[in-house]
């Protein structure tokens, strides 16, 4: 007797759901890929590494970090995407992945519906850095000289599309202050030109820079997210003097899409748990971040958020790669 295909569908359907429940109920029975999609020797490479032994221990298998760096995050997160959804890939990204759908006119994957949230994990503000020699200290005396200047003032990012660049963007229009970016190929390059005097400001993730803070190499005026960072204690937040200024260099975990939940809860949980450690919250200190843990849903909210808010600043600065 043959098989209605209707039928032959829903037996398909129901196989492949009660092998994921169980595979769901032993996971994990093999070593899990971490995929990082930046070049190593990056901040999340090294968010990754802080983050590696409580989710192998906790886990009870390796976790393998791997590194598939190009066009902005794009191709690894595109391999995360694609991957089973079955909870041995995982991606650790940037905040650059609700600025991504906002400056590429196309992507090989959709950002919200391809990948499902896992937790943040840390985060570090952008800071806005100048030479010593710079005149203005403050947000405020900036936007005064930057007024009062006969020619815009340059300002330096990480590369066009960064949060660094998104961090200038909104500075501008916030402040409504006329200034001229200058896109670096990372914050290491930009770093270097403004310790030397070449440019008198750059938008840098915090991490990059804090030792030349310290050290009075450079001097830090403000930092990006809403509320100041312990990691600079005395460094006012630019919300201080414009209010609802926000750009947060957030490190967050995504699986593939239909990952099951009960596989997303276990790692979130285990993410949560270690941002909590003592140890976790000073290695990433270190680093210039803060452990940040939260919620599946709480790492939509911010993705449901920042992809409409990106683009349309993105439109407005007119920032897109093709």
């Amino acid at each position: 007797m043959k098989i209605p295909n209707k039928i032959k569908t829903l037996f398909t359907i129901f196989t492949l759901a009660f092998t994921t429940l169980s595979n769901a109920e032993t996971y994990p029975d093999k070593p899990i890929r971490l995929v990082v999609p930046y070049p190593t020797g990056g901040s999340v490479g090294v968010a990754a590494n802080i983050i590696q032994e409580p989710l192998a221990t906790q886990l009870g298998q390796s976790v393998v970090i791997e590194y598939k760096g190009g066009a902005g995050g794009t191709i690894g997160t595109s391999q995360v995407a694609k991957s089973d959804p079955d909870g041995y890939t995982l991606l650790l990204t940037l905040s650059s992945h609700t600025i991504n759908p906002a400056i590429y006119e196309t992507l090989p994957f959709d950002t919200e519906k391809d990948l499902t949230p896992v937790s943040l994990v840390a985060s570090a503000p952008q800071v806005l850095v100048a030479n010593p020699s710079f005149p203005p200290s403050t947000i405020k005396e900036l936007i005064t000289f930057a007024q009062n200047s006969d020619t815009p003032l340059i300002y330096g990012s990480a590369g066009v599309g960064t949060p660094s660049h998104i961090a200038v963007e909104l500075f501008k229009k916030s402040s409504k202050t006329e200034l001229t970016h200058v896109p670096y190929r990372g914050g290491g390059p930009a770093t270097i030109d403004v310790l030397g005097g070449q440019i008198p400001l750059l938008w840098v993730s915090l991490p990059a820079v804090t030792q030349h803070i310290k050290s009075g190499k450079l001097k830090a005026l403000a930092v990006s997210t809403t509320n100041r960072t312990p990691v600079l204690p005395d460094v006012p937040a630019v919300s201080e003097t414009l209010p609802g200024f926000n750009v947060d260099s957030w490190y967050a975990m995504f699986a593939p899409a239909n990952t099951p939940e009960t596989i997303i809860n276990k790692i979130q949980t285990i993410l949560a748990n270690s941002t909590k450690d003592k140890a976790i919250q000073e290695a990433f200190l270190a680093q210039g971040a803060v452990a940040v843990g939260g919620t599946t849903a709480e790492l939509d909210h911010i993705v449901k958020t920042e992809i409409p808010l990106w683009r349309a600043l993105a439109a407005e600065a007119n920032i897109k790669i093709n």
